[in-house]
């Protein structure tokens, strides 16, 4: 099934959810269009898991609308929902079989599947090393996940979730676990793959700034269950409203199509320490 182009991937009306007289997620409204990449932004805290885990069925909302790819929560089966969704997240990287081969795991997100046990059929294997080839990891198709990197590990999982040609992936801290230079490769092939034409629409949750890449075009930004900002990357990664977000002065230093944050404001360095006056 493919996604309207006229009905929005996503679309959330003053979501709110409530747990043990807490408050997790405070109204929040938000939409997404066919052809947007986002990111969801916050500290630590500020109802990123929560919102996906409500996204994607696995948290009651307490009130609001939800919709996803034109379903309707609490009128349609999300279980079937989901899967026409790809995650990729922390705790699905720590369920994997280790002896797994990286062209069987990529076959399983097919059929939602973890430690694949069914029939190999060479229409799925074909269609999996295309996509590992795609992913830039044909050459990891036989390796075990044991012995997969981070990265290699992140691409092989990506490469799973699209086997299922989903409409929507979410990557949830995509980068958790990697060094420097890993995260930074990674990140590039993430920046590849999302502007690709036909690919899915893309959802990064992350509480990294340097982690947005290029191909993502708009920014919802959450603090403490609510709703900051949200729209193009452009109006809303400000100094000032990161700032916000974060609960103290931050400074943004803009670098080929990227961004980093250094927090302090412009009178601090990259230790933390004052300048002189």
């Amino acid at each position: 099934m493919t996604q309207n182009d006229s009905v929005p991937v996503l679309s959330m009306e003053n979501l709110t959810i409530i747990r043990e007289k807490t408050r997790i997620l405070a109204g929040v409204s938000w939409q997404i269009r066919a052809g947007e990449h986002w990111a969801i932004l916050g500290a630590n805290g500020s109802g990123k898991t929560s919102m996906l885990s409500a996204m994607t069925g696995y948290l009651t909302p307490t009130s609001g609308l939800l919709e996803v790819l034109g379903q309707h929560y609490g009128a349609s089966n999300w279980p079937e929902l989901r899967k026409r969704i790809g995650i990729v997240s922390s705790a699905l990287r720590q369920q994997m079989a280790e002896g797994e081969p990286a062209l069987v795991t990529v076959v399983s997100g097919k059929y939602a599947m973890i430690d694949y046990w069914g029939e190999l059929h060479d229409a799925d294997l074909a269609e999996a090393r295309q996509i590992l080839r795609q992913m830039d990891c044909e050459h990891l198709a036989e390796r075990p996940w044991l012995f997969l990197s981070q990265g290699e590990r992140q691409r092989v999982l990506i490469g799973r979730a699209l086997m299922a040609r989903p409409e929507l992936l979410i990557l949830d801290e995509p980068c958790s676990g990697l060094d420097p230079v890993a995260r930074g490769h990674f990140l590039r092939f993430i920046d590849r793959m999302i502007r690709r034409k036909e690919g899915p629409t893309l959802i990064l949750v992350t509480h990294h700034v340097e982690e947005i890449v290029g191909g993502i075009s708009h920014v919802l930004v959450l603090r403490r269950g609510e709703r900051l900002a949200g729209g193009e990357r452009a109006a809303i990664l400000t100094e000032k409203t990161l700032s916000e977000a974060f609960g103290e002065p931050v400074e943004l230093i803009h670098h080929n199509g990227g961004v980093s944050l250094v927090p302090g404001g412009r009178s601090a360095n990259l230790f933390g320490v004052e300048e002189p006056g």
